[in-house]
This record gives C-alpha cells, structure tokens and sequence, in this order.
C-alpha cells in the first residue's frame, strides 16, 4: 500500500477526492486510452489504499468521441455539478486543449498522459496542468537527431490534419533545421481517413530518405500497413512513427513492423521493476501495459501523494507540490516536474524487433539508445510558457 489512509483530516472539498478520465472509449484511441488507462488509474487508487486525508477516492469515466466539444461540456458538467477535482487523462491534443481550458477557468487540475501536442506545457502551459509522459517535441527529437546523423536529412511528413499533426510538422521542422536536413513536403488526413494509399504515393514521389508518419492508432497502424504493401521498407526510403505504442505493434505483429525505428517513453520489459508492474496489469485486463498506461498510474500517485503531503485538494496547492516531489517509480527515476508542467525523465529510442528476436506476441522492442530527459524535452530557455519566460535552463 502506497498510501497513508489513517492520517488526520484535511481540507478536502465535499469530503471525497474525485478523479475523472475523459477518454476515447469507442474510437481510434480506445485501446491505447480508454479503458485500459482507467483500470491504470483505479489500480494506483488502490494501491493508494482507496482513501486520501481520510476520505475516499472516486474515479469517474466518460467517452469524448473525439469531439473538442464534448470534452469540454464534460469537463465542465464534472467540475460545476460532480464536484471532480482533476481530469487525469484525455486523449488527443484537440479534446486536451478544450478540457484545460476550462479547468484554468474552474482552478481545478488537468493532467495530460496520452495527449501528444507540445503546446500543452507550452504555449498553452497554466499553474493547475501538468504534461506528463512525452510531447511531440521529446518523441520526435531523438529520432530525427539519429537519422539526420547518419545521413538520412530528407524527410516527409504524412501527419493527422490536427492539432497534434501540426505540432509535429513544425517540432521535425525545426530539429532538420537545426540539425542541417531539410523537409521535403508534408500531406494531411483527416481522423476518419481509412485509405493512406494516395498520401504514402505522395511521400514515396518525394524522393525524401525518410518518411515520418504523424499520427497515431488505428491511423497509424493502417499508414503502417499499406507501406508494407507498397514496398516502402524495402525501397530505400526509412520508415519512422513518430508516435507508437506498444498496442500499435502489437496489433499488426513484428513480422510487419520489423525494423521501424521509434521513440517510447517507456516499455513493461525494461527491468524488474516494469515487469512486475506489467504483470499485474495482464493479470486485471489480460494485456500488457504501454507507456500511457503506465504514466496515468504513476501521475496519478504523484497526485494523490502530493494531496496527501499539503492536507488539501486544491489545485494550484497540489500542484505546486507535485513540482517539489521527485518521480522514482516503475514508470520513472529521477523525473521531475517543472515550472510550465513538463515532467522530465528519460526517454527511449526502440527498434520493433524481427519475428525471430521476438520471444511472445508482447516482446516487440530492441533497446537503440537512452536518451537523457534533459537532452529530449524543450529546454526552457526554448519555452514560449509565460511561467517560465525569461528563465534559463
């Protein structure tokens, strides 16, 4: 047990702490951040010990079907009538950014574990959110940083036509800049695009050496598959995803994505620790964990822990704790939480294994490189966060 339920009572609004998900539950992103990262969240509750202050915990869900609009009347409905005190996940930078937005406007806390756009701890950074896992920023650095140097400097982009995409585009764009490569060109579908046929002729006409998908999911895993079938792994151009999780691969085997080369945030088999964790995971929803998963049990402890620590469940008070508080869990060691609410740790870059590496239908991932959190998050000195203007690394 993690927690300490026996301590005296503390200022806890209407006697119950409430955490709520809103989360995709039917569409593209439901494996990955559905109901699997609220049973991520409920497990932490309970190794919490189910109560804070003394008073109980609540975990409430709801599916935003991918509709900024819903996300935020839901996160409203939840602050104003079910006295919810953070949303601890919402999937896709769009529905994020609708729900932080009316948490600033509530001073209640947000806490981002699977949503991907840069500008959530950047130029839309606030004293009551926290971006915990990765960004578009510290999943595209590593990559482009290692390709560039062997001479791969030509890239394409195949990206969501959203707000997650464009950060991408523009995060690859300037890492080729700085690094001396070059973007080629840049074609966008939307969410429900089912066909890639048109948009992967288009990069293979590019002439780039890479091809970076940008998108994520049901998406991602059909971009994946219609490039094995045009050839484009074994044409000479480098495939890379720039966001991929381990249901991605998992899905489609290591047999079709062999060799892609990606950036993790974490991976159940990276030692003792992780697999014990993975472990219990599989056993409540017969899967192993991916890394957003993972980061939703470990934010939310650090919430709880930091609740626990000030006697009050306000959130620019737990927040401003949580930045106190260093992160050593199965998730993170050494990771920290800075002024504008990026967690800082290290990341990882992964190669998907060939069939005959793999021992099970879970073990995808060779281990290429760590990379320092220091080295694959935006410096603040890069930061466009008021919190944070002015200030040096």
């Amino acid at each position: 047990m993690v927690g300490a339920s026996g301590i005296a009572t503390g200022q806890i609004s209407d006697d119950v702490v409430r955490l709520g998900f809103i989360m995709d539950m039917s569409g593209p992103y439901a494996d990955y951040a559905g109901k699997y990262s609220v049973e991520a969240g409920k497990m932490a509750v309970e190794d919490f010990g189910g109560k804070v202050l003394g008073k109980p915990i609540e975990v409430l869900s709801a599916d935003h079907l991918n509709k900024t609009d819903n996300a935020g009347a839901k996160a409203r409905e939840w602050f104003d009538n079910d006295k919810v005190d953070a949303i601890l996940d919402v999937p896709g930078t769009g529905t994020a950014l609708a729900v932080l937005e009316v948490a600033k406007q509530k001073n209640k806390m947000a806490i981002f574990n699977s949503a991907g756009g840069s500008r959530l701890s950047n130029e839309s950074c606030s004293t009551v959110s926290i971006h915990y896992p990765f960004d578009t920023y510290s999943l595209a650095k590593p990559l482009v940083n290692t390709l560039v140097k062997k001479g791969l400097d030509s890239w394409f982009i195949v990206a969501l036509d959203a707000g997650f995409g464009l950060d991408y585009v523009n995060d690859v764009t300037s890492f080729l800049g700085q690094d001396g490569g070059k973007l080629v060109g840049t074609v966008r579908h939307p969410l429900a695009t089912s066909d890639f046929s048109s948009f992967l002729l288009t990069a293979q006409r590019s002439g780039a050496k890479v091809v970076a998908i940008a998108n994520a999911a049901n998406n991602l895993t059909s971009t994946i598959k219609t490039a094995r079938e045009f050839g484009m792994f074994d044409s000479g151009q480098r495939l890379v995803a720039l966001y991929v999780l381990l249901d991605d691969i998992h899905s489609l085997g290591v047999k079709d994505m062999q060799g892609l080369l990606l950036t993790e945030a974490w991976y159940w088999d990276l030692n003792d620790e992780t697999r014990a964790w993975a472990k219990r995971f599989f056993e409540r929803t017969k899967r192993m964990p991916n890394a957003v998963q993972a980061s939703v049990y470990s934010s939310t402890l650090q919430y709880l822990k930091a609740i626990e620590k000030t006697g009050t469940d306000d959130a620019a008070t737990v927040r401003a704790q949580m930045l106190k508080m260093p992160i050593n869990d199965m998730f993170a060691k050494n990771g920290y939480i800075r002024e504008d609410g990026r967690m800082i740790h290290d990341l990882y870059l992964f190669e998907v294994k060939k069939p005959s590496e793999s021992k099970g239908p879970w073990d995808v991932y060779k281990l290429v490189q760590t990379v320092p959190g220091k080295d694959a998050f935006r410096p603040v000195s890069e930061s466009k966060c008021p919190l944070v203007a002015g200030k040096k690394d």
